[in-house]
């Protein structure tokens, strides 16, 4: 299953760095070197995240519903809002602060500023490329290689001291719940509520 490939990688990433601590909710958690360098930068997090879901939105939008490329790009959207949706959710009921707040990851429910689990860019990155995964990964294994996406971003924010281990992994599962919940459903849920021309795509203007 392509969720449970991408939570084992990223497991495997996020847990292999030396440790300064330990714990959280699965004993992983621990603070490593901060590394803002030139991979790992928040601007490369950001074209990486942002760069996704204006492809997604673009690529739902122009496609429209009626192939199946197009259906896969707004399963696509409905898994990312529901990421974005649940994970901020998530945040607010848990408040559990940041490596760079804390070096105990056990601090959980301590204030407004404390918004670290999980994460909600990993769990979108992860939702927006599941989808896709599923319908086209048997017949194109190299789609698989999407899940570097939300990989190198959990790497990212471990590394840059945003997130703890468990908040990238717990998002990793999150998206890539979302992105199987949203290919198995009957219709897109986003596409159903939009304009008739939506499911039409705007491709077909200029045909």
């Amino acid at each position: 299953m392509p969720h449970l490939r991408l939570a084992l990688f990223l497991l495997a990433l996020v847990a292999s760095a030396p440790s300064r601590a330990s714990g959280g909710p699965f004993g992983i958690d621990h603070k490593i070197h901060d590394d803002h360098g030139a991979v790992w930068n928040r601007r490369n997090q950001n074209v990486l995240v942002y760069g996704s879901l204006v492809t997604v939105g673009v690529g739902a939008v122009w496609l429209g519903g009626e192939d199946k490329l197009g259906n896969t790009f707004w399963r696509s959207v409905d898994s990312t809002t529901a990421a974005v949706l649940s994970t901020q959710v998530l945040k607010r009921a848990f408040r559990r602060e940041r490596p760079a707040q804390t070096d105990d990851p056990n601090r959980f429910f301590k204030g407004r500023s404390a918004d670290s689990f999980p994460s909600t860019e990993v769990a979108t990155l992860a939702a927006a490329v599941t989808p896709f995964m599923v319908d086209y990964g048997s017949d194109h294994p190299t789609v698989y290689l999407l899940a570097l996406l939300p990989a190198y971003d959990a790497v990212a924010r471990v590394k840059t001291q945003r997130h703890w281990q468990s908040d990238v992994l717990i998002g990793a599962l999150i998206g890539s719940g979302f992105g199987l919940w949203s290919v198995h459903r009957p219709s897109s849920w986003t596409l159903s509520v939009l304009p008739d021309s939506f499911q039409i795509g705007y491709r077909h203007h200029f045909d």
